[in-house]
């Protein structure tokens, strides 16, 4: 057994740091105690059931069942990302298909250019962390989306009245909207290695991988990351665009976002 990977008895030691969790939540009463728990518990349950999956299908099944695994991984997602900004209209099939679209251009191209291998237990958690970063920068676009139309309608509007396609009038705003669903995903490129090592690269040198090794991987990591955020984010704008005006170039109304968004 590798040194460096905790054993089960070392994961049921590392519930301590829960036990400490709670006594701060206890102490300053945050009411959080039940909720603490649940999480943790939650969480081992989870990945205890995802690891008996992973295994079958690295075991019995390639490169199809890698990809029908990310499919089900990028609805779940696209779900996730809806329900931050619900109030929108078509939500649901725009952050499926943003986040779909960002996930298989990024993982198409590494496959194709041959940087990374076909097989199930290197595209699964490749893949994974595309489709992660792709649902945040999609969450955070339409969510940004939202609070840009509902606070801006008024010079929307004024452009649409002087006679400019809801394209144009949009335009604006569609910039900004992008631009911000891509600053986590810009910052942790510009700062990677100097204030973190990031997973991928700590998981290898954990593992016994040497640095310049892991440091290879990492690049292309942050890379995938950031491609993948980009081309989620725009194609969640535009395809919100589209949703937010009708045949007559008019801004439609918004409905006012759930409380559980």
């Amino acid at each position: 057994m590798n040194p460096a990977v905790p054993t089960w008895a070392g994961v049921a030691a590392s519930a301590a740091l829960i036990a400490l969790t709670v006594a701060v939540a206890w102490h300053g009463r945050l009411h959080l105690v039940r909720d603490i728990t649940l999480a943790a518990v939650r969480a081992a349950l989870q990945l205890a059931a995802v690891g008996a999956l992973l295994l079958l299908v690295f075991q019995h099944t390639g490169l199809a069942g890698a990809i029908g695994w990310l499919a089900l991984m990028v609805l779940i997602a696209g779900r996730v990302a809806a329900r931050r900004a619900s109030a929108l209209p078509r939500v649901l099939p725009t952050a499926t298909a943003a986040i779909t679209v960002g996930t298989a251009a990024t993982m198409g191209t590494l496959l194709a250019l041959g940087v990374i291998a076909t097989q199930a237990r290197v595209v699964i958690p490749v893949g994974g962390m595309v489709v992660s970063g792709a649902m945040q920068a999609t969450a955070l676009a339409l969510t940004r989306l939202y609070d840009e139309v509902r606070t801006a309608r008024p010079a929307i509007e004024a452009r649409l009245s002087l006679g400019l396609a809801a394209t144009d009038a949009f335009a604006p705003h569609q910039r900004t909207i992008v631009r911000t669903a891509l600053i986590p995903a810009l910052d942790s490129t510009k700062t990677v290695g100097v204030i973190s090592l990031p997973g991928a690269m700590t998981g290898l040198i954990l593992a016994g991988v040497d640095p310049l090794t892991a440091i290879r991987y990492q690049i292309v990591v942050m890379y995938m990351l950031l491609a993948a955020a980009a081309l989620a984010a725009l194609i969640a704008v535009r395809l919100s665009e589209h949703a937010l005006f009708d045949d007559a170039h008019r801004l439609r109304p918004l409905a006012a976002k759930s409380a559980s968004a």
